[in-house]
């Protein structure tokens, strides 16, 4: 009889974690910053017992493909996966650190494709995983992971990677750096959030204003977000408002956020169940009671995964913000880019991410806690 694995995504993606950390480029060691390292496998670089952990991961992934779809053994493999993420970031920073050991200071310790691709496909396995499971559950199990990486860090298991030593020479301006794109992000989604809603519920009332706004915006999306920053420059210096920093970033972040929340706001409004809006017109509500107790809580799931959509996408646009001045995490990414520090750029690139999927998570519970209320 032929053995079929049930869960082919897990089986897959276990072969890929026992491929890579086998015989993949775990990490690199270079002389300093601004020059390529060369690989180190986790054969050369570790002990017999760490590698042995982390294929033995693999191969319980791989076993655990080919048992029955059970909640129980669900929760094995994400266990087993939430299990090999953290532990390859354990062994990640144990090597570093007994590289730097005897190594001279401006030693580089880098992550190598075969970190990067095992922790992307466990990465993928939880990410799964908790789609399945309840809500609470999808809280707990990201903030073990969130507080079992800070407790590591903050334990100086990855002083020895070259990462936090761009981190260290860095602190202080990272965290200016950070706040400011913070700002930058809440004041541009604020604007847009206080233009784009009226003006969604303006489309949704009125018939035909929707060919002209939506046109425009749509013309708005079309435009290279570097283009839209320098077309701001001119303008804006010509009316003294100062053709770099915050305000053409704010601008230029608003008009690209303007889009998702008008399209979103609308069809919330209008995919509410006309029975609905006619039951509560013949209780004798007006228009406006209609809109704050009928349109508004049942078109919210709508709304919040517009928001979504513009919170994530304004993350990352704010990085390029950084080319006109702007400041924020960007700032770290192009001047890395310049001097050729890959670790430079890791710094701002990486803050950026995990910014816009702990915004996308907890806004998709949100949607999701919002959808359920309104079919309960």
């Amino acid at each position: 009889m032929r053995l079929v694995p049930r869960n082919s995504v897990a089986f897959v993606l276990g072969l890929v974690v026992i491929a890579a950390c086998a015989f993949g480029s775990f990490l690199t060691e270079a002389p300093n910053r601004l020059t390529s390292g060369y690989p180190l496998s986790l054969g050369e670089a570790a002990d017999k017992p760490l590698l042995m952990v982390l294929v033995s991961c693999g191969v319980a992934l791989l076993a655990g493909s080919f048992a029955p779809a059970t909640k129980r053994n669900a929760l094995a493999l994400l266990a087993i996966a939430m299990t090999a993420l953290l532990y390859l970031f354990f062994t990640a920073g144990r090597i570093a650190t007994t590289i730097m050991a005897s190594a001279p200071p401006a030693t580089r310790v880098s992550f190598g494709w075969a970190f990067w691709t095992s922790g992307a496909c466990l990465a993928i396995l939880i990410f799964l995983a908790l789609q399945k499971r309840e809500t609470w559950m999808r809280l707990v199990i990201v903030a073990v992971v969130a507080v079992a990486l800070t407790l590591m860090a903050r334990a100086g298991q990855f002083d020895g990677l070259s990462l936090m030593r761009e981190y260290a020479a860095r602190q202080g301006d990272f965290a200016v750096e950070l706040t400011r794109h913070c700002l930058l992000v809440l004041i541009s989604v604020g604007i847009a959030l206080a233009l784009g809603v009226p003006l969604g519920i303006y489309v949704a009332r009125t018939q035909g204003a929707g060919k002209v706004i939506f046109g425009t915006l749509n013309l708005l999306q079309t435009v290279p977000s570097i283009a839209l920053f320098g077309l701001l420059i001119a303008p804006l210096s010509a009316l003294g408002l100062g053709g770099i920093g915050m305000v053409p970033a704010v601008i230029a972040l608003v008009l690209y956020a303007l889009l998702p929340i008008v399209r979103n706001t609308q069809t919330g409004i209008i995919g509410v169940d006309r029975f609905l809006i006619d039951a509560a017109a013949g209780m004798g509500m007006n228009s406006r009671q209609i809109f704050w107790r009928v349109e508004l809580p049942l078109g919210m799931p709508v709304f919040v995964a517009g928001l979504r959509i513009v919170i994530v996408q304004t993350i990352g646009l704010a990085v390029v913000a950084a080319l006109i001045g702007a400041g924020g995490l960007g700032s770290f990414v192009f001047e890395g880019i310049g001097e050729y520090a890959i670790d430079l750029v890791l710094l701002g690139a990486i803050p950026a991410i995990l910014l816009a999927l702990t915004a996308d998570f907890l806004l998709a519970l949100t949607a999701s806690l919002l959808e359920r209320k309104r079919t309960a």
